[in-house]
């Protein structure tokens, strides 16, 4: 069984059977809520456990946009609006308010878990990028690097050297592989470089800079222990 799960809300039992029919081909876990009121007690109770939000507009007690509005407080989990509404309007006031993606009904089901599946993998891709060791956190869309949620302040190359290290985790890594892979191919210069480098980062990374290892006649290797 995947371990993703789907809330699917829209106040049509009919149309949540056809998509929670397609979505559980793809082994998803799917929850179900009939209206705005049900779909935010839904979201409360799993909110750990759900991976996407499938969300109609047009719903009782509490429309599409007011469940929306109060999902978007709390959490950045991704949300495709449905709609019976095509218009560009529409669209825009989804986006604004945070939605993720947009589908006027109606639609192809399979054409739905194919954007469902879009947005899963970019999700999963995020936290990837996102991947905390040992309290060192490193984001590498907005490189940056933070230690125990507090950022620390590099330069571009202890930023791709400390990078290197740690997609490399637990491996032993020579100074002419690290100096081909972060100074590039076209350096010649002084391997020491890289341990006045490695003495920066260490500084900066406070007591989880023992994480970098020295390997005595080899390199470094990046180890959390």
């Amino acid at each position: 069984m995947n371990d993703i799960t789907v809330l699917v809300v829209d106040d049509e039992a009919r149309m949540r059977k056809l998509v929670k029919d397609f979505l559980q081909k793809k082994d998803y876990t799917v929850l179900e809520a009939a209206d705005g009121e049900e779909a935010l007690q839904v979201f409360t109770e799993n909110e750990n456990k759900i991976s996407l939000i499938l969300l109609d507009v047009m719903m009782p007690k509490l429309d599409g946009w007011s469940v929306l509005r109060q999902i978007r407080q709390t959490s950045k989990v991704p949300i495709i609006m449905l709609t019976a509404r095509g218009e560009e309007q529409d669209e825009l006031f989804g986006f604004e308010l945070g939605v993720d993606e947009y589908i006027s009904k109606p639609f192809s089901p399979k054409i739905l878990v194919a954007r469902v599946e879009a947005i899963l993998k970019r999700t999963r891709d995020k936290k990837a990028e996102n991947k905390d060791y040992g309290g060192i956190t490193i984001d590498t869309e907005g490189r940056t690097v933070k230690v125990d949620g507090k950022q620390i302040d590099l330069s571009l190359r202890e930023y791709e050297l400390l990078k290197y290290l740690m997609d490399n985790e637990n491996i032993a890594l020579s100074r002419d592989k690290i100096l081909n892979n972060v100074w590039n191919y076209d350096y010649y210069g002084d391997s020491r470089t890289i341990d006045s480098h490695i003495k920066k980062i260490r500084h900066k990374l406070g007591k989880k800079g023992k994480y970098i290892q020295t390997m005595r006649g080899v390199g470094y290797k990046f180890e959390v222990k």
